[in-house]
Order: C-alpha cells, then sequence, then structure tokens
C-alpha cells in the first residue's frame, strides 16, 4: 500500500495587504482558493483539509462541490499558527502526515507537491520542507510524530520554527516556486504577466 499524507491547506487569512479578499482573486478565471484545492487534490492526498476563517461562510460556499473537510478557525485573527493547529485538529487518527500548503502559493501545483511526496516516502519519520530563496518553508510534510510540536505553535510565523530548528531532521526540496505567493495585488500582477505574454 502505497503511503499518502493529508493535505492541509490553509485559507483563513484577512488579506490585510492585498486590500481585499485575495482567495477570491482570479487567475485564467479560477479563484485563488480552487486554484489551490486543485492543486492539493491533484498530488492525490488520503484526505484534504481546508482551514478558513476570514469570509469562511463566503468562501465555504465556493468548496461545496469540492471533496474536502473545511474547518474553520474562529481564531485566524491570532495568526498563522492557530490555523495548522486547527488544521493538524481536524486530520483522522490513521493519517501518517500532514503536507502543508498555503493557498496563495501560486506557482505551486500538483507536480510539485508530489515531488515533496515522493521525498518524504522515502524518508517518512522526516520533516519535507521546499527550499526557495535559501530557506525552507511550505508547502512542507510533517509526520505524525511532529503534530505535538505543530499543536504548540503560536504566532503568526506557521512553522519556520521547526523548519529552522538545527536539531530537526529536514529534507529540503528545491522548488523556487514556493517562494511566491500573493500578499498585494502586485504579486498577482507579477504572476499574471509572463502568463499573459506567453
Amino acid at each position: 500500500m502505497i503511503l499518502r499524507p493529508w493535505i492541509v491547506v490553509l485559507a483563513a487569512g484577512g488579506s490585510r495587504r492585498f486590500g481585499s479578499p485575495k482567495l477570491l482573486a482570479r487567475i485564467g478565471g479560477e479563484t485563488l482558493l480552487i486554484r489551490a484545492v486543485r492543486a492539493a487534490l491533484g498530488a492525490r492526498p488520503a484526505g484534504c483539509v481546508v482551514v478558513l476563517g476570514s469570509r469562511a461562510d463566503v468562501l465555504r460556499r465556493r468548496l461545496r462541490a469540492w471533496p474536502v473537510r473545511v474547518v474553520v478557525n474562529r481564531r485566524w485573527r491570532s495568526g498563522l499558527a492557530s490555523s495548522l493547529r486547527a488544521g493538524i485538529a481536524a486530520l483522522p487518527p490513521q493519517a501518517p502526515a500532514a503536507l502543508v500548503l498555503l493557498a496563495d502559493q501560486v506557482s505551486v501545483g500538483p507536480a510539485e507537491l508530489e515531488l515533496l511526496v515522493a521525498a518524504w516516502r522515502r524518508a517518512p519519520r522526516r520533516i519535507v520542507a521546499s527550499r526557495a530563496g535559501g530557506f525552507l518553508g511550505p508547502p512542507a510534510v510533517f509526520p505524525r510524530r511532529i503534530f505535538g510540536d505543530l499543536r504548540r505553535l503560536r504566532g503568526d510565523t506557521g512553522a519556520r520554527t521547526l523548519l529552522a530548528d538545527p536539531r530537526r531532521a529536514v529534507t529540503g526540496v528545491a522548488l523556487p516556486g514556493a517562494a511566491q505567493d500573493v500578499d498585494r495585488p502586485g504579486d498577482l500582477r507579477q504572476f499574471l504577466r509572463p502568463h499573459v505574454q506567453s
């Protein structure tokens, strides 16, 4: 039997720097939220959890047709870690690992997620993280034995403290596109520019 992680899509932020709900912004007629969910499901996970927070009612309606488990983080304003904790808490007991994806990582698709899964499958006790711009970050695969550490995280840095800890066994996978996320409207325009020209 092939080991497959669950995927946790973090989509709870308030889009403060974007100025409007960025997950409803569109690329090729598809919202960023659905683009992220499509990427997650395209990687053939054991299951998928989507964590919502800001505008949860609106975004939940967009997910009705998708085979995902929706979790609403009422404490999303306290930072990214609270959404990560909510996603991990929603996983079933048999989940061997969680692949955590940020919903605004527009350059990450199923192929990139599959690379992370393949690396984790070769060493299922290790954390596997994207290496981009000299840093380790999401998307990242966390084996079940790390779930307790994830539940203790606080603040707005997510799991970066775990990934930067030299005592942790972390495998880095080169994914340059993981560094491209959408925080401001200019980020989205920059992503769209080469796609429009091609």
